[in-house]
């Protein structure tokens, strides 16, 4: 039975019929026109970088605790400041750890603060005083229109100097300023110039002394003072020589040293025309070999029964070179000694000096070549200055001042540029590299690196700390400009660490490769990313400086090894001593696997100590008689690069060694793939 429709429906169809013709009525807007982007929406797009971190949920919802600490880690730890009680320089234990970002002056305040109180209260007392004078002044207008004649209110309140600079009863009378000048003729001046050195000034000290010397001899005899320039001066002077004995004469004493080096020139003639024009002939005929030729030898009768542990050449004269002496077995100790040769006078040393112990490193200061830095076998440190003449040290490290507990195996001298301070640094079998700083009284010693030991696979990032202390031989500071803080240091177990002076808590990199102690690590003068380094397991390695892991190469000289040093005039030259009495020389840019010389020196001797002069083409070698022999290079030994129009050497130096170092490389990938 059909149903009629009820109003709820009618209305409903109603609404149906209107939104369809709502729908048939809708017209899109038209497109935008040209020119009308500057008008429209702007269109929200997010775009996600492609290396952004894609998180989970999990992850996105985990908590990260981070702890901050009040500690300022730029702070210095080491303030020293002098404390005038004590008279000593002593450590701040207390550093400032507030750093301030940001700092300025206001003049707001706030409303509850007491001063806002005490201004409110000022200005609303101002104003109710406003107010009262105000209302005098609209009485007396008032009463002088109505009566007259009306004093009118007091002002001399509203007169006075707001800013309280002076009371109108206070101030005085300034007098004016007068002026009295006086003309005079200008003193007659001179323009006077000249130079002063160090050995003029240390001649007038001496002349000085002299002089003084004689007065008080003078005196004790009961002559009459002498004085000293105007027209007496000649007279005084031939005085003044008489007092003088002949043979004690600083003069006679200059001219028989020049005659003892004529005549040993005279006596070792051959030997110094070998020094100066001496090359090879042979060299041309055999490509890939070279020769050493012994020239000068130097022995003394106090150091035969000693072993020859360190040599050293002078910065400033490359004729002069230092020698210690020492020993480096435990149950033979004895005095130490220390000789400063020269290559004009080969009979004997021009200075001596003795130690209570062995020395084992000696060092000349870089800038400063008077000042000669010593390590002893019982850990303590010395400093002689060699223009003093003297037998005593001018600095000596002791109990009190921090020595070292072990045998100090090298010490190194560092050029502070920012603080000027004469400084070295000593590495010892205690485990500790200090930093020795020369005050006017005393060594200060800095601790610089606790060495620790490293285990087999574990990284440079983990604590060091944590294991135990590591035993240092050997120390190397890099060469380059601007990397003059980082270090390298050989140890006993075998590991080599690349340290920095401003960062002492943690190794910067560690390379083990050796089985046994590192007795030698050295920095190539120009390559700045290579090294080498020897040990007692026969072999030497060279190394980069951003690859731990593996040595680019590794040298085999089936003996004990017992120093290694790249030579100054090439990238790719080095050379080693061994126990049997050779000298062998590589050159990586002529032959990558065998020496271009291996040359037999001594016969019953093992050789110690190995160092190249920095402009001659001879390199010095100790042995553990106390001999120092010294060798030239043929000239198949010494080939560099010659660079042409704007080039530079140590580029073409520096690309030489980068070229052998990629054929390493790439053969031993070759033999990984074949493995």
């Amino acid at each position: 039975m059909p149903t009629s429709p009820t109003k709820k429906d009618k209305v409903k169809g109603k609404k149906k019929a209107q939104d369809q013709s709502q729908s048939q009525d809708y017209v899109p807007p038209p497109p935008p026109m040209p020119g009308d982007e500057a008008f429209a929406m702007p269109i929200r797009e997010v775009v996600k970088p492609d290396n952004q971190l894609r998180l989970s949920d999990i992850e996105l919802t985990e908590e990260v605790a981070k702890m901050l600490t009040a500690n300022n880690p730029a702070a210095p730890k080491n303030i020293v400041r002098f404390n005038m009680k004590d008279k000593v320089f002593k450590l701040e234990p207390m550093v400032e750890q507030t750093v301030v970002h940001y700092a300025t002056d206001g003049w707001l305040l706030h409303k509850s603060s007491d001063e806002a109180k005490r201004q409110m209260d000022m200005e609303k007392m101002e104003q109710e005083a406003s107010a009262r004078f105000q209302a005098d002044l609209d009485r007396a207008s008032h009463e002088h229109k109505e009566h007259g004649d009306v004093e009118p209110p007091d002002d001399s309140r509203q007169l006075r100097n707001q800013f309280n600079f002076s009371e109108r009863a206070a101030q005085t009378l300034n007098y004016p300023l007068r002026e009295r000048e006086t003309f005079t003729e200008p003193p007659p001046t001179a323009t006077v110039s000249g130079v002063c050195t160090q050995w003029e000034i240390y001649d007038e000290y001496i002349k000085d002394l002299e002089r003084q010397r004689l007065d008080e001899a003078s005196k004790s005899k009961g002559g009459k003072k002498h004085a000293s320039g105007g027209q007496h001066g000649g007279a005084n002077a031939s005085k003044s020589n008489e007092h003088v004995p002949t043979l004690q004469s600083p003069v006679l004493m200059h001219c028989l040293g020049t005659l003892d080096r004529m005549v040993n020139q005279n006596m070792f003639e051959e030997v110094a025309m070998d020094f100066k024009y001496w090359d090879d002939a042979s060299d041309a005929f055999r490509p890939g070999e070279g020769s050493l030729l012994p020239l000068w030898r130097f022995v003394s009768d106090k150091s035969k029964r000693r072993q020859v542990t360190s040599i050293c050449w002078n910065p400033m004269y490359d004729d002069m070179f230092a020698v210690g002496y020492g020993s480096y077995e435990f149950l033979k100790q004895a005095s130490g000694l220390i000789n400063i040769y020269s290559l004009k006078n080969p009979s004997h040393p021009e200075y001596t000096f003795h130690t209570e112990s062995g020395v084992m490193s000696v060092h000349f200061h870089p800038e400063f070549a008077n000042l000669l830095a010593v390590g002893c076998y019982d850990g303590t440190v010395l400093v002689y200055d060699v223009r003093l003449k003297k037998d005593e040290p001018i600095y000596q490290a002791s109990v009190r001042t921090g020595k070292h507990n072990d045998p100090v195996w090298q010490v190194v001298w560092q050029v502070d540029e920012a603080s000027k301070a004469l400084q070295f640094v000593s590495i010892s079998s205690d485990g500790n590299v200090n930093l020795w700083t020369l005050t006017k009284s005393e060594l200060i010693p800095e601790c610089l690196m606790k060495l620790r030991v490293v285990k087999a696979g574990e990284t440079s990032d983990e604590d060091p700390m944590a294991s135990g202390p590591a035993g240092g031989c050997c120390m190397d500071f890099c060469k380059m400009p601007g990397q003059e803080s980082i270090y390298l240091v050989g140890t006993e177990e075998g590991a080599i660490h690349r340290c920095s002076k401003a960062y002492s808590s943690q190794y910067l990199s560690t390379y083990v490769a050796h089985h046994l102690a590192v007795y030698a690590v050295h920095w190539n003068h120009i390559h700045p990313n290579m090294f080498l380094s020897s040990s007692a397991d026969w072999s030497i390695k060279l190394w980069d400086v951003h690859d731990s892991k593996h040595p680019v190469m590794t040298f085999d000289l089936n003996d004990s090894i017992g120093d290694v040093a790249w030579a100054p005039y090439s990238a790719t030259v080095f050379s080693a001593v061994t126990d049997d009495g050779r000298v062998h020389v590589f050159d990586l840019a002529q032959n990558k696997l065998l020496p271009l010389c291996s040359q037999k020196i001594v016969k019953k001797a093992k050789l110690t100590k190995l160092v190249f002069n920095p402009k001659q083409p001879i390199v010095l070698v100790g042995d553990d008689k106390g001999a120092v022999t010294s060798l030239k290079l043929s000239p198949n030994l010494r080939i560099t690069s010659k660079p042409e129009k704007g080039q530079k050497f140590d580029d073409l130096e520096i690309a030489k060694l980068d070229a052998v170092v990629e054929i390493a490389r790439k053969s031993d990938a070759d033999l990984g793939k074949n493995a």
